[in-house]
């Protein structure tokens, strides 16, 4: 029985139409894709609809563990803060009608005020509920302050809520700074969704950004042992591929997909 369960982040295969994206994902073998809302809704305004999205997840049986991603709502202004709420419901609601789990709530890139950005996740995180999608923290390693396990589970712990939950990424964990040994103080619940990614040592850490993002056993992070702290902690949910380079854009869509399933497998299961 297979430790995880396996996830493609759309973003890996970017360039490729939508609903080409989630035949291919079905097909290579994953049991879940991660969509984007861009994505979604460039769909519906060149004259697509919601429901051949739906009907294509439908087609293929794949869950949608996240979809990616609610801007802003830690740092607008209190001026701002009603509008940007509206819109991140308006996309927590599309996210439900899909059938996702979770939406994923990009952190603040600038200095941010904690128990502001716990106050606000907080009721993001009772409507999501109430619509049927909740969001998660995310932590980015390039940003100016969110960069570690420590900040987003700040967030996660301030809100005083059950259900608040923050998502992992290796590479951002190592853009960061952070350690992967804090992956030792989490609770499974506490963890919406791993990202899966490696980053190499060719090029100064402080600098790498999305694109330098590699394959699993492409890079020098040890993805093992990160794996083996997730079992001991009991996390048995997603490990999703989530890579932005455009070399493999330019690679049958397929075979990458293909061969990032067989690495983060590999990888995972013999930890």
């Amino acid at each position: 029985m297979s430790s995880f369960l396996y996830s493609l982040n759309a973003s890996t295969i970017r360039t490729t139409p939508l609903l080409d994206k989630i035949r291919i994902t079905a097909e290579a073998g994953y049991g879940g894709i991660e969509l984007w809302f861009d994505e979604v809704e460039a769909f519906i305004s060149e004259g697509g609809d919601l429901e051949s999205i739906s009907q294509a997840i439908q087609d293929t049986g794949l869950a949608i563990p996240t979809m990616i991603m609610l801007r802003d709502w830690w740092s607008a202004t209190p001026e701002e803060y009603a509008q940007v709420f509206d819109r991140c419901l308006e996309r927590i609601k599309l996210a439900a009608r899909l059938g996702a789990e979770y939406v994923i709530a990009c952190p603040h890139r600038e200095k941010p005020d904690y128990d502001l950005g716990a106050q606000r996740y907080r009721e993001l995180l009772e409507v999501g509920i109430t619509a049927g999608a909740k969001p998660a923290v995310e932590f980015l390693g390039f940003v100016e302050d969110v960069t570690t396990i420590e900040d987003a589970l700040q967030i996660v712990e301030k809100s005083e809520h059950p259900q608040a939950t923050l998502v992992l990424d290796p590479f951002h964990v190592f853009r960061g700074g952070g350690s992967i040994e804090t992956l030792a103080k989490l609770k499974p619940e506490q963890i919406a969704i791993s990202h899966f990614n490696d980053a190499v040592d060719t090029i100064p850490r402080e600098t790498q950004m999305d694109p330098d993002r590699v394959l699993p056993g492409d890079g020098h992070l040890d993805l093992s042992h990160y794996c083996r702290l997730l079992k001991q902690i009991g996390y048995q949910s997603w490990l999703s591929l989530e890579l932005f380079r455009e070399d493999l854009w330019q690679q049958d869509p397929l075979e990458v997909a293909k061969l990032g399933l067989e690495r983060m497998q590999s990888l995972a299961e013999n930890a």
